[in-house]
């Protein structure tokens, strides 16, 4: 029976088939080749590589703007997409994983009045996330989420899929409001590509290019 192994190198995937059914080794390392053509072309389109190609400057030389993150649902993912694009370096300065209110408290300066009257999903507490990660780093712009993933955690009034994003910057700070539909990963994954949508769409109107 034929078997296939997957590998993730960064975003792309390549699909190893077994030798059986009379396939050569050339012609498997030229579909893998073929594979990784493919995706590494979809992957010049991705958000975050729009990012850096309206950041990225040579070594030694200044962004035009630099960036931060604070993530609480997305546990990372924006920062890992934004450091998966090499030059990214130049340009983002770091993120904060604040799940619970204590770090949004301690590491963001989120207010406790904010937590306790409104909570940490809503869109005040998106806003001064993002404005404590802008603080922190000493960014231009910082972008931060907050969210219910699912499948537990959720109320009435605050379902699974609800998300909040904000960019702050030094014209104020814009918050979105999400409802994102699936399980756990995907809400999580659609979280982290409107975090980095709404940083793109930020950036493009702060240099003049949207």
């Amino acid at each position: 029976m034929e078997t296939a192994a997957k590998e993730h190198r960064g975003s792309i995937s390549i699909f190893y088939a077994s030798a059986e059914h009379g396939t050569t080794a050339a012609e498997r390392e030229s579909a893998i080749n073929d594979e990784v053509h493919a995706e590494a072309e979809d992957a010049d389109s991705a958000t975050e590589a729009r990012i850096n190609a309206l950041l990225a400057v040579p070594e030694g030389e200044q962004p035009p703007v630099t960036v931060a993150a604070a993530e609480s649902l997305t546990g990372g993912n924006v920062s890992a997409r934004m450091t998966a694009i090499s030059g990214s370096s130049s340009y983002f300065l770091g993120g904060i994983i604040a799940y619970s209110n204590a770090a949004k408290a301690s590491l963001l300066g989120v207010s406790e009045e904010t937590l306790s009257t409104r909570g940490a999903v809503s869109a005040e507490c998106a806003r001064e996330m993002a404005e404590g990660a802008r603080r922190a780093f000493g960014a231009d712009v910082a972008v931060a989420t907050t969210g219910i993933a699912g499948p537990g955690g959720a109320t009435e009034r605050k379902p699974v899929g609800l998300v909040y994003i904000a960019l702050a910057g030094p014209d104020g700070v814009a918050t979105e409001e999400f409802h994102f539909p699936g399980g756990r990963a995907v809400v999580t994954g659609a979280s982290a590509e409107a975090a980095l949508l709404l940083l793109l769409r930020g950036l493009e109107r702060r240099l003049g290019k949207g």
